[in-house]
C-alpha cells in the first residue's frame, strides 16, 4: 500500500492509497502525522492513521457543537455518529466529559431554568423536552423534583405576553386554549388561569 496526498481547499488534505482517494484530514493533523508521498505502509498502520483522523474529527465536531449550545451526552453522541464511527464518537464524548464540557445534571438544570423562566413551559412539556434531548430519566426526575412549577402562573404569563391579541380574534379563546394544551398544560390549569385573569 503506497500513501500519497494532495492539498485541497483551505486547510484540507486529501489522502490516497495506491492513487485512490480514501479520506480527508486537515493541514494541522498532517503536519503532526506527516508521511512522505510514495511511502509503503501496512494495513495496520493505515487503520491506525484513519482512527487518529476520525478521532480528531470527532473531537473537533464536539467543540463546534458545544460552542453553539450545551448538549446531553446522548444528544452529542447521536450527532457525532452521523460523521464518525462509534468507537471514536465514544472516545470524543469521554474526552468532553473529562474536560468538564459535558454534564447531564448541569445541562438538565440549565434547560429547566430556561424553559420555566424564558418560555413559561408546563412541567409535562419540560419533561418531554428533556427526554427528547437524551437526558436520562433518573436525572429528569431528580431535576424536576427540585423545583415547584406553577403551571397556572405560567399560563397567565403566556396569555399576557404571547396570546393577548389572539384572544380578540374570532374563536380566539378556544384557539388560545388549544395552543396552551399543545404546550402540555392541563385544561384545569388553563381554566384556573383564565379565571384569575378575569378576576384581576
Amino acid at each position: 500500500m503506497i500513501i500519497s496526498h494532495t492539498k485541497g481547499r483551505g486547510k484540507k488534505i486529501h489522502l490516497f492509497i495506491d492513487e485512490e482517494y480514501k479520506i480527508t484530514t486537515d493541514i494541522n493533523f498532517w503536519a503532526e502525522h506527516f508521511i512522505k508521498d510514495g511511502t509503503e505502509i501496512s494495513e495496520e498502520e493505515w487503520q491506525n492513521l484513519i482512527d487518529c483522523i476520525n478521532y480528531k474529527k470527532a473531537v473537533n465536531k464536539c467543540y463546534d457543537l458545544l460552542s453553539r449550545r450545551d448538549h446531553s451526552v446522548k444528544e452529542l453522541k447521536t450527532k457525532l455518529l452521523r460523521t464518525v464511527d462509534e468507537k471514536n464518537a465514544d472516545r470524543a464524548v469521554e474526552k468532553m466529559l473529562e474536560l468538564g464540557y459535558l454534564n447531564d445534571e448541569k445541562y438538565a438544570s440549565a434547560l429547566l431554568n430556561y424553559l420555566i423562566n424564558n418560555k413559561n413551559m408546563s412541567a409535562s412539556f419540560i419533561k418531554q423536552e428533556m427526554y427528547k434531548r437524551g437526558i436520562p430519566s433518573d436525572i429528569i426526575s431528580n431535576t424536576l423534583s427540585e423545583v415547584e412549577i406553577d403551571n397556572v402562573s405560567n399560563v397567565k404569563e403566556l396569555v399576557l405576553s404571547k396570546y393577548k391579541t389572539k384572544l380578540n380574534a374570532e374563536n380566539g379563546k378556544e384557539k388560545v386554549i388549544a395552543a396552551l394544551m399543545r404546550k402540555g398544560f392541563s385544561y384545569s390549569d388553563i381554566k384556573a388561569a383564565f379565571n384569575e385573569l378575569e378576576n384581576e
